[in-house]
């Protein structure tokens, strides 16, 4: 039995990033930095001077590509395999953050991440999410580590656009209903038991502060319930997989969210948006009440996750691009983590119904 829960140590502080060579020093005296244009624009002075008092040296600033691809990965390793690195350092968001950890696994570096935005919880995962460099899912790269130290700086996820971590609360309320699914095939074990209740405490915990979170960040105020989501976001989802393993994986809101990037058109959408409607689809797929759903797409509105079609810029699907979504879903090695066996049918069928729901609950909006 092999678990791997989380990076081996996580810091959380408001103003944390000026002190951020403290920590990062045990590692060696060189370093790389590799990262989003955005996120490594808003770390980089403040890192180079902390790293400089404490006597490690920056050699490098890399932009990681754009796309968590294999090409990206491929080139970041041939660019740094002959160089004196002692720790990798990784910012940005999810996509930057998975394709820095397939290079520290491949590189066998020390790896340091500090997130910018809390959108997903990449920086507390053992594995990488493959992207074509287009922006279509591949698959799930498990030639990738967990970062050794992740470093939040709490002013710099309040300052980010909203949007992120509306997007983060999307996707770590995911948790909850996958996890309660494939673990289901599984044979229950103290590992997964554990999982579940820490996926249940999440949920419970979004459903609570999520909304004072967002306003937190509305308002550029850091507050208890703004960190506690944060920590939520991305340490304690990711420890739902690390305790869990294979029996506690993402399932079919996940695969649905995979087999909606065929669509160039959300690719404006972030992961955690789709997936919150991944999640619509996937409880219609498990028959669901409505009353159920509305329930949550209520939440959605609070927070603002989108829960339909067009919302996310896919309207007018022909019956061909239909098709492709259903046969394209099933594919996705998430899906079969769902109890049951998953046709392209029922995955039609089940977004449809989702959209269908949340148009109703659209036009309710429109009409009050």
């Amino acid at each position: 039995m092999k678990v791997t829960v989380g990076p081996a140590q996580y810091i959380r502080n408001s103003g944390l990033l000026e002190d951020a060579g403290r920590y990062i020093k045990k590692f060696g005296k060189t370093a790389a930095l590799i990262g989003g244009q955005i996120s490594r624009g808003l770390v980089e002075d403040s890192l180079r001077k902390s790293l400089s008092e404490h006597e490690i040296l920056l050699k490098h600033s890399l932009w990681y590509g754009g796309e968590s691809s294999q090409a990206n990965i491929d080139r970041l390793v041939a660019d740094l395999k002959d160089e004196q690195i002692d720790v990798l350092i990784t910012t940005g968001g999810g996509k930057a953050i998975d394709t820095v950890k397939a290079v520290a696994y491949q590189l066998n570096k020390p790896l340091v991440a500090i997130p910018t935005i809390a959108a997903t919880c990449a920086a507390a995962t053992p594995i990488t999410i493959l992207y074509s460099n287009d922006g279509e899912f591949i698959g799930i790269e498990r030639k990738s580590k967990a970062p050794e130290l992740v470093l939040v700086d709490s002013e710099i996820i309040m300052n980010a656009p909203v949007r992120f971590l509306i997007a983060g609360i999307g996707d770590t309320l995911a948790k909850w209903f996958e996890t309660k699914s494939s673990v289901k095939k599984a044979t229950p074990t103290i590992l997964n038991q554990t999982a579940v209740a820490i996926a249940g405490q999440v949920y419970q915990t979004l459903l609570q502060i999520g909304k004072k979170a967002v306003t937190s960040v509305r308002t550029q105020t850091v507050t208890k319930e703004l960190e506690d989501v944060i920590d939520t976001i991305i340490l304690v989802s990711g420890s739902v997989s690390g305790y869990g393993g294979d029996d506690c994986r993402t399932a079919g809101a996940h695969a649905i969210y995979s087999g909606l990037t065929i669509f160039p058109e959300v690719h404006h959408t972030y992961h955690g948006e789709i997936v919150a409607f991944g999640i619509l689809a996937q409880l219609c797929m498990e028959n669901t009440c409505e009353d159920e759903l509305k329930e949550l797409i209520s939440y959605y509105q609070e927070v603002g996750l989108p829960f339909t079609l067009k919302q996310m810029g896919i309207t007018n699907l022909t019956e061909s691009q239909w098709q492709k979504l259903g046969e394209i879903t099933v594919t996705i090695e998430d899906m079969a983590n769902m109890p049951f066996e998953v046709s392209p049918e029922m995955v039609i069928d089940a977004v449809r119904q989702a959209d269908e729901i949340g148009n109703g609950m659209l036009s309710g909006v429109l009409h009050s």
